[in-house]
């Protein structure tokens, strides 16, 4: 049986390329970018190239990134960098009820602190409203951070809109946009976004590089400590393979990014064809006019989500309930909580479909049919 992978929200399978530049860097480029050698010269050439092809990527300048080792330290370093720099303004903060959880423990972490948290909540469709965020803005708010696009549904949130509210107030702007970046048309200068969070796993690089995006002139504390590398924003080596190969995705997914969001498009659209031929009943979770090209989360009425994964996954179909950190547990999404309510069907019956350069439409009818199959037998019982 051959199996298709349909979790590509999870993490991302390397592009041929980029292991090869990864393995590339490994050999030629060990020395240490801080020694003064030509071994630490090479490297910190490759450092300074990743550095500027990245920065280009979201219209930032050079030093306006700072490496981490992934979505989640990034997120960490801009909450906790900016709570604890900006303290003195003020200590409120605005994020969202949909948070991925490197950005909600933040959070929590922050309230045992003495800081104040406000959570939006979301529509139906998962998408906060600026209403909401216009009327719990305060003087003494110091940050809003609101993600880019939801991991589990696939929902936009307005970007632009928010920017621009923050204009003339004092908060500062962080987004995690580990799942929309490289699919989304990002311009960190248009939007008003002071901080920007990525992940490199999450297209097709290696897992334990990451970014975030400091606009320059905003105060960061930071919360490591050690070297003076990334400006004294973030101690430690820098791993020069991880960012090299990081580069070498970014660089392919900035050329194809036009065309993977329209294959992953009609992917959704032959999904969802099928799902109707088939006659079973099903709805789509999320915004249908503010979504991310590559998640597809569906509910299924008369499923329950535990025997639908074990069976699609007998089936050889890779897909998930969700947000992959939150794998084995019992607890229902909290993102479709702050949706639909903690006793909704929609918690309980919900798979996420999620598309990646490896797929295609053969599979994606494959994996369509075998989705109707398990639906029909499970919704039988």
């Amino acid at each position: 049986m051959e199996k298709i992978y349909m979790d590509h929200a999870a993490t991302s399978p390397m592009h041929p390329e980029v292991i090869e530049r990864m393995a590339s860097a490994m050999r030629n480029d060990f020395g240490n970018p801080s020694s003064i050698h030509s071994f630490g010269r090479a490297a910190r050439h490759v450092l300074d190239e990743s550095r500027a092809l990245i920065a280009g990527s979201i219209h930032a300048r050079e030093n306006e990134i700072i490496f981490t080792s992934g979505g989640t330290e990034a997120d960490n370093l801009a909450i906790l960098g900016i709570a604890h720099a900006q303290s003195s303004a003020g200590r409120h903060i605005i994020t969202s009820q949909v948070e991925h959880h490197a950005v909600l423990h933040t959070c929590e972490a922050l309230e045992k602190q003495g800081y104040e948290v406000t959570y939006l909540p979301v529509g139906t469709e998962g998408r906060i409203s600026m209403e909401d965020l216009k009327k719990e803005l305060r003087s003494d708010t110091i940050l809003v951070t609101i993600m880019y696009g939801n991991n589990e549904v696939g929902t936009l949130q307005p970007i632009k809109e928010i920017g621009s509210l923050l204009k003339d107030h004092q908060a500062f702007f962080h987004t995690d946009a580990v799942q929309a970046y490289g699919l989304e048309k990002i311009d960190v200068r248009e939007m008003g976004i002071d901080l920007l969070s990525v992940s490199s796993h999450k297209i097709n690089g290696p897992k334990g590089i990451g970014f975030l995006y400091l606009r320059d002139g905003v105060k960061l504390s930071p919360h490591s400590y050690g070297g003076e590398q990334e400006r004294k924003r973030r101690a430690g080596t820098e791993n020069v393979p991880g960012i090299a190969a990081f580069a070498e995705a970014v660089k392919i997914s900035q050329s194809s990014s036009a065309e993977k969001r329209e294959l992953f498009s009609s992917f959704k659209r032959k999904m969802i064809q099928i799902l109707n031929e088939e006659n079973i009943k099903f709805a789509i979770n999320g915004s249908v006019e503010y979504a991310l090209p590559h998640v597809l989360n569906i509910s299924f009425p008369g499923t329950n989500v535990e025997a639908m994964l074990v069976n699609m996954d007998l089936a050889g179909i890779a897909v998930s309930s969700g947000s992959a950190c939150t794998a084995g547990s019992i607890d229902p999404s909290h993102v479709l909580v702050a949706m639909y309510g903690k006793e909704a069907e929609e918690a309980k019956n919900s798979i996420r479909f999620s598309f990646g350069f490896t797929n295609t439409q053969e599979e994606i009818e494959r994996a369509a049919r075998e989705t109707a199959k398990i639906v029909k037998r499970l919704s039988a019982n």
